[in-house]
């Protein structure tokens, strides 16, 4: 059996690693803020102190953190996981940043042996806690045939979408999908009750028809109850927009209508309401409009 480490222990990072132990895998973590780490240690894994650390010991080790930067970091810097690194390892990287920082990563760590697979996740901390995630792998098939067993403990459906950075371009036209569905659903909550007509009573009416979709089942019952704490927090929502946007520059792409949403993402921010959840955007929406929607 595989020996996993897990590296970065946040509001996923920490079920997901969970779910890893729960398989039966025997697991090594590490984190910045100890507190996480000494949860799963009472829970049975092992801890280090460093990223280092964790992948000398390790067969597969995974990243799950906030931005490009950390994880350049935690595998390229000082004490990182191309220190501990051994012939034979296998690194993926759980976050969302650049598709063009994981072909880097995977290009100087196939120079020592390592290989590299971007394996962004979707399914928000739900998904995390249930193992239920949406896993979208970029790089070699033959690590992805190796790390399947530990991915079938995180999420139930992986799917290998090319090479090196092609994970990151598939979780940012997830993100471009996402994001709108978050805008429009607050349009529209907001719309109807501006109109005049109870906004609940929308959402039952459209999602039966065409507008029926995983963000009008889930969140507006939670923003009903005056829910707005994150499963995936705004001012992360805002960085994978600022992620796609600049790859669209990159490659000469029109995403006017990320544009758009990017901003009222960042008017979140500018209002203090970064730590909320992504959905939270329709607070904005209500302050534009002048109308709360419960």
């Amino acid at each position: 059996m595989l020996k996993v480490g897990y590296i970065g222990l946040g509001l996923m990072g920490k079920s997901i690693a969970r779910n890893i132990l729960k398989a039966g895998f025997p697991l090594v973590v590490h984190n910045r803020s100890r507190a996480a780490v000494d949860e799963l240690v009472a829970e049975g894994v092992s801890a280090a102190f460093s990223p280092r650390e964790v992948a000398a010991q390790v067969d597969v080790v995974f990243t799950n953190l906030p931005d490009s930067p950390d994880v350049e970091q935690v595998v390229l810097g000082e004490n990182g996981i191309i220190e501990g690194a051994h012939e034979g390892l296998i690194y993926v990287d759980n976050s969302t940043i650049k598709p063009a920082v994981a072909r880097r990563i995977a290009e100087k760590l196939a120079a020592k042996g390592v290989l590299a697979l971007d394996a962004p996740v979707s399914g928000g901390d739900i998904g995390a806690r249930d193992g239920t995630l949406t896993i979208m792998v970029g790089g070699e098939a033959s690590a992805l045939e190796k790390v399947m067993p530990v991915f079938k403990a995180m999420g139930k459906t992986v799917t290998h979408v090319g090479g090196a950075g092609a994970g990151q371009v598939a979780k940012a036209a997830n993100q471009i999908m996402v994001a709108a569905q978050m805008v429009a659903m607050g349009e529209l909550l907001v719309f109807a009750k501006k109109a005049g007509v109870d906004p609940r009573k929308v959402v039952d009416a459209i999602k039966g028809g065409a507008a029926q979709c995983w963000t009008l089942d889930v969140k507006p019952p939670r923003l009903f109850a005056g829910n707005r704490q994150p499963g995936f927090k705004a001012h992360m929502q805002l960085k994978d927009l600022k992620i796609i946007l600049e790859t669209a520059k990159e490659y000469d792409i029109p995403v006017s209508g990320t544009e758009a949403n990017a901003s009222l993402f960042q008017q979140m921010i500018d209002l203090g309401m970064g730590e909320l959840d992504n959905s939270a955007v329709v607070g904005v929406i209500e302050k534009l409009a002048g109308v709360e929607i419960v």
